[in-house]
């Protein structure tokens, strides 16, 4: 049995897994959340955290989004037996050039950020796209609506150092990700018409290729 750790994206719930279905004999999720970081604390004792909630061995860590980001965070901490980033980046050379101007100008702190509660907002930055024809869906999968998490989630992604892709890493990425484009990410698997949401959307994909992806 392959035990697979999921973390979703920013704001997100595990809800966006729920289409995610692996043969049971083989695989078995394991769904975590995000909670509210203590002040002060870092992405990395973040990280380190979340690895208290790992309950096996040689383990399959899966990420979407900034959940991709922190899995690959958590590698510094455990062994395992892969990495799957979705809808993410590998290092902070794959943020897009409005991500690196945040970080030099600061300019990311200036975001509306005390509207967390609209909900059409949010998804705009969590998941790159309108939401007016799905708000009642997005309001289902965006669930983490602090003030304080998204500034920190949003001033930790802009500013992640990370130089050189983790080990065991196995990237798969959206074509169409008007989040993190794909013209900007190397050494990945494409997905034809991804958004950044595919995780959801596009769960028939992730059920017919994970299989192979994970025991590859």
């Amino acid at each position: 049995m392959i035990h697979i750790y999921c973390m979703p994206g920013m704001a997100a719930s595990p809800a966006i897994f729920e289409y995610i279905k692996l043969p049971k004999e083989s695989f078995e999720l394991h769904l975590l959340e995000w909670n509210i970081a203590g002040k002060g604390i870092s992405f990395k004792e973040y990280a380190k955290n979340m690895c208290s909630k790992i309950q096996h061995e040689d383990i399959v860590l899966l990420g979407v989004s900034l959940g991709g980001l922190l899995v690959q965070e958590m590698t510094k901490f455990i062994d395992v037996r892969k990495v799957i980033i979705i809808s993410s980046v590998k290092t902070r050379y794959e943020l897009p050039k409005r991500m690196l101007f945040a970080r030099y100008t600061s300019v990311h702190k200036l975001l509306p950020t005390g509207l967390v509660n609209n909900v059409e907002l949010l998804a705009k930055y969590a998941f790159g796209e309108s939401v007016v024809k799905r708000l009642s869906l997005y309001e289902k999968y965006l669930s983490v609506r602090d003030k304080s998490y998204i500034d920190w989630s949003i001033n930790e992604l802009v500013n992640w150092r990370q130089e050189v892709p983790c080990d065991k890493l196995v990237h798969i990425q959206g074509e169409k990700d008007a989040v993190f484009p794909i013209e900007n990410i190397r050494n990945c698997i494409s997905v034809p018409n991804g958004t950044h949401t595919m995780i959801i959307h596009r769960a028939k994909w992730f059920n017919e290729n994970l299989p192979t992806i994970i025991l590859e």
